[in-house]
């Protein structure tokens, strides 16, 4: 899929919808107790630092005119007290909502991860895991300054304008008039603004995704880069992501920033206009305090309208960042549990593929008609040539996958019926792309369960012969490995990750290419192990080495999505088909291997 390309946009069908923003709400409301009361105390720190002018104003027409000193000592003292008093408030104010931001902030994470984990393999195999990573990390850390401190200063200002329009209206309604009179323009300019300012930030985050995933990318291939001598070709094209991130960035930054511009110059033109009006009234209707007090007020005035304008922004640019958050939680879950789904008792292993067809894109055909029977206990191999589908079958039985049609049933029981993590738990699945976490060894073969002992651990690694290195390792079974087993070979690689699934104990355990990193010798091993393993389990084995499959209980060759051939090795080799043939060939192949120098 093009989407697949760091290089691609990710584009949203839907425009800019406020709608979006609002469903901020479902977090922000376990702590709106917490809210309301950073609201209050910001709307008493507003309230009490607009009584600064009427102060001023008092001093000037009552106080310095009268000669009065004690009255102004003892304004002075009381708007000195305001401005202490402001400070804690505000202070307090801050503390509180950055408490909340951060906590919200986490609960959005663990809501975007929670998500993740239930997404299906397509949604991750359809794009780069930057993109992804960047949602969950950039983006929602850029809602942290919106909720921490743009929703309650909204309020705040909101309110503050009304109490400063208020306090201008008292003084004189006809200034007020004249002060307003730029609003309208201020309006046109934000509606004008805001289509652009959105398509900006959008694009930002377009071209920001695109460098993360290409980081990501490079950083997994490093050794492919450095193997193959392209460090100077990743070079240039990470060096034109950044070219473009900062040219989308700074296009974007400069649309924001026709905003303050526009705010300041039409504050400075609104207080030009009082002063202008006032001056002709000086003398009749306005005194020189009036006109100084309501100077002050109109500076306050415009110092809220500025912060909205501030706030207008911040949501506009977060809005692209929200789109991109809501897009991959309202992402479908294809692969879930329905809602009566009931939990898988105790298996014996009875599997039932009953005229199962797949495909991962519609018209491509993966799977057709696939039908078959398996007893408990019963190993079964299924071979066949890459991309026949043979993977695809087991997928399918551990619902990686859902059936186009058809059915599968474990023990008479269809697996759609089913909860997901109750089927998991009771199937074991070991892959050929063995993965490691970050971590030590022990911990790694734990994952299989989690309330294992270390005894328990160390017989499920001596049972798969890794025993034998792993305690070579100075700190044996406490060695500390890094992401995907760095250090490690990939066979080792697998030997952990083979004790890992053992170690779950399950009833139906799925070997896929498990043992193609792992030498001749190694394997003579495991299979040792394998051996009593297998007893009492049902095991589906997806292998290509003869020694892996010819003791199975019954093989199942599959091409273009069909078995073509099932039976024993013996019955299948009589045949003298297409599993025949596979087998002639790795004879021979063996052989001119065994006769190189």
């Amino acid at each position: 899929m093009a989407r697949n390309k760091f290089d691609a946009d990710e584009e949203i069908e839907h425009g800019f919808n406020p709608h979006i923003v609002m469903r901020l709400f479902r977090w922000i409301k376990p702590y709106r107790g917490a809210m309301v009361l950073s609201c209050l105390i910001m709307l008493l720190a507003s309230l009490i630092s607009l009584t600064s002018p009427w102060l001023i104003r008092m001093a000037i027409d009552q106080a310095i005119p009268k000669k009065d000193v004690r009255l102004l000592i003892v304004l002075a003292g009381i708007l000195l007290l305001s401005t202490f008093v402001v400070r804690i408030l505000l202070a307090q104010k801050l503390k509180i909502m950055t408490r909340i931001a951060q906590k919200i902030i986490v609960e959005i994470r663990r809501d975007v991860f929670t998500k993740l984990q239930s997404l299906p393999f397509s949604y991750f195999d359809s794009r780069p895991h930057g993109k992804i990573l960047i949602r969950v990390v950039n983006y929602v850390n850029s809602l942290s300054e919106l909720l921490s401190n743009g929703i309650i200063q909204l309020i705040s200002d909101l309110f503050t304008l009304a109490v400063i329009i208020g306090f201008m209206v008292s003084i004189d309604a006809k200034l007020t008039l004249v002060a307003m009179a730029v609003i309208p323009v201020l309006l046109v300019v934000l509606i004008s603004m805001k289509k652009k300012q959105h398509e900006a930030w959008k694009q930002e985050s377009y071209k920001r995704s695109n460098l993360t995933a290409y980081l990501s990318e490079s950083l997994n291939g490093m050794k492919v880069t450095q193997s193959f001598a392209r460090q100077q070709v990743n070079q240039g094209i990470f060096n034109g992501l950044c070219d473009t991130c900062k040219l989308v960035w700074i296009r974007a930054v400069n649309i924001n920033n026709i905003i303050w511009p526009v705010v300041d110059n039409l504050s400075t033109l609104g207080v030009a206009l009082v002063y202008f009006v006032g001056i002709q009234a000086l003398g009749k209707s306005v005194t020189i305090g009036t006109l100084v007090a309501f100077a002050g007020y109109i500076w306050r005035f415009w110092q809220p309208i500025q912060n909205l304008g501030n706030f207008y922004n911040s949501m506009v640019t977060t809005g692209a960042y929200v789109e991109r958050i809501f897009e991959l939680l309202d992402e479908p879950e294809d692969i879930s549990d329905r809602p009566n789904a009931k939990d898988l008792p105790p298996i014996r292993g009875h599997v039932r593929f009953s005229h199962v067809d797949f495909s991962y894109e519609k018209g491509n055909p993966v799977l057709k008609d696939v039908d078959f029977t398996i007893t408990p206990g019963m190993s079964v191999a299924i071979v066949g040539p890459t991309g026949a589908g043979k993977t695809t079958i087991v997928n399918l039985l551990t619902r990686f996958y859902n059936p186009e049609g058809g059915q599968i049933l474990i023990d008479g029981m269809d697996i759609q019926e089913l909860k997901i993590k109750s089927i998991r738990a009771q199937v074991g699945v070991m892959l050929q792309d063995s993965f490691l976490f970050s971590g030590t060894i022990m911990d790694n073969i734990r994952y299989g369960k989690l309330d294992a002992s270390d005894e328990d651990c160390i017989a499920a690694a001596k049972l798969v012969q890794a025993d034998e290195f792993i305690r070579a390792f100075p700190d044996g079974y406490k060695t500390t490995i890094t992401a995907n087993g760095g250090g490690l070979s990939q066979g080792q690689k697998q030997l952990i990750s083979f004790a890992r699934v053992l170690l779950s104990d399950p009833r139906i355990l799925i070997l896929d290419e498990a043992t193609s990193s792992v030498d001749t010798h190694t394997e003579k091993l495991v299979q040792k192990g394998l051996g009593e393993l297998l007893k009492g389990r049902t095991s589906f084995i997806i292998a290509h080495r003869l020694s892996t499959i010819r003791n199975s209980d019954i093989i199942f060759f599959v091409d273009h999505g069909c078995i073509v051939e099932r039976g024993t090795h013996s019955e299948l080799m009589a045949l003298d088909g297409n599993y025949a043939a596979m087998v002639r060939k790795q004879t021979e192949w063996s052989r001119t291997d065994e006769r190189q120098p």
